[in-house]
Order: structure tokens, then sequence, then C-alpha cells
């Protein structure tokens, strides 16, 4: 089992504007989806969780490692899987890029655990392939590939079926379901979280819900189609 995430009394400000409120929280489900508005604080709280950032007060450990202090040790036990794949690749091939994460663990063989991977896969003839000519679909495959290369204990899932075609989405949720780590999905689709075991509710910043996806997801169902009802988009921020 992976070791729990805690958060203690954390929170996130941006020039002085709070992002993110005194979140006290434990994690330590399988799957577990945080969804939101955009602008909710979603993505700044995977951001925390995965070390990026730092809390501007409070506390984000990972059993008891400071993510945010200790690099190294975070790579080992989160992985992150942004929604956008140009984010995320570095190098020019395939076989360069799912190298790297292994590189920086110190991994004796990278080549050769690039190559098992590959093959494991089906996907032998990516090795040489340049990465910007991979599909979208494709990268953000890679990127998890690359991942998975490093054995996290916990992926963190930013968004990650948005711009995929169906076909795509479907491999993905297949793969997914498969994996023996403890998975935490970031989004504002309610669809996408029906088989998580827990649903945090973020709403500007705060935690509004936290529960199963039976009582969460009608709920934030009916609350987005009452937003969209009163056009609750055309106040300007202060």
């Amino acid at each position: 089992m992976p070791a729990p995430i805690t958060l203690t009394n954390a929170s996130y400000t941006v020039q002085g504007k709070p992002i993110l409120h005194d979140l006290t929280l434990t994690l330590s489900e399988s799957r577990i989806g945080i969804l939101g508005q955009n602008g909710s604080g979603k993505t700044t709280r995977l951001r925390l969780l995965a070390g990026l950032i730092a809390p501007a007060s409070g506390t984000v450990r990972i059993g008891q490692t400071d993510p945010a202090k200790d690099r190294k040790a975070a790579l080992t036990q989160i992985g992150i899987l942004f929604q956008n794949p140009d984010h995320q690749i570095l190098f020019p091939t395939v076989e360069e890029e799912l190298a790297f994460g292994l590189t920086q663990q110190n991994h004796p063989n990278p080549a050769q655990a690039v190559a098992d991977l590959l093959k494991q896969e089906n996907r032998t003839h990516w090795a040489k392939a340049p990465t910007h000519t991979l599909s979208q679909g494709q990268r953000h495959y890679l990127c998890l590939l690359s991942i998975l290369l490093m054995s996290p204990q916990t992926l963190l899932l930013d968004e990650p079926f948005a711009g995929l075609d169906l076909p795509t989405q479907v491999r993905l949720k297949r793969r997914l379901k498969t994996l023996p780590q403890q998975i935490i999905t970031i989004t504002h689709d309610p669809a996408t979280l029906t088989d998580a075991d827990r649903i945090l509710w973020l709403d500007q910043g705060h935690l509004h819900a936290d529960g199963p996806p039976a009582e969460i997801l009608p709920a934030f169902t009916a609350a987005m189609t009452q937003l969209g009802a009163a056009d609750a988009d055309t106040d300007l921020p202060a």
C-alpha cells in the first residue's frame, strides 16, 4: 500500500490571493477523484500533492516525506500526468523520453528497461520515433509510460481524458484500471469518476464536500446545471 498523503491546514496564495484554504485531509483510498469547476483550486491542489509547489502555510506529507523539500524521495512516491503532454515531454525521441526518469533514479540499465517496456506494450517500433510525430493520444500515453517506468506509489492525473478522442479514452481507461498504484484524478467532468472510492469537491479553494461517488456526483451535477441555467459566468472577477 502507498504511504498516505496528508494535508494539515494546508493553504496556498498567489500575490496575496487565497487559492486553497486550510485543507486538512488524509488520502489513502485506491481511487480518489478531485472534482470542481475551472478555477476551483484543483490543479493547485495537484501541484501541492506532487511537491511542485509548497504550501504557504500548513503541511503536505507523503508518509513522512515533504515532497516540496525532498524531490528525489518524491520521485519514487508520486508520478504526475499533466493534461497537456507537450508540457511534460522534454526529449526528441521516445526512448530518450522514457529513459530520462530512470536516469534520474540512477537505474543501472535505463536502455534495457525502456526496451523491455516497449516490447511489453507492443510498441518496439516507437523507440526511435521523434516525439513530435506522435499523435496527441500517443504523446499522452508516452507520458504515462515514462511515469510507470519510475514505479511511483501514487499517480496524479490532471484531466487525463481531455482532448482525447473516444477510442483513445477507452484505451487509456482500460490501462489505468489495471494499475496497482493509488490514482488521484483531478477533473471537472463527473462522468470520469464513477468508479472512484472517494470524491473531494473543491469550490473556490474550499473543500465543499467529501464522500462516495453516489452521494457527491449527483449533487455536483445538479449544482453545475443550476449555475448553467443562471448564466453565472457573466460577472467579471474583482
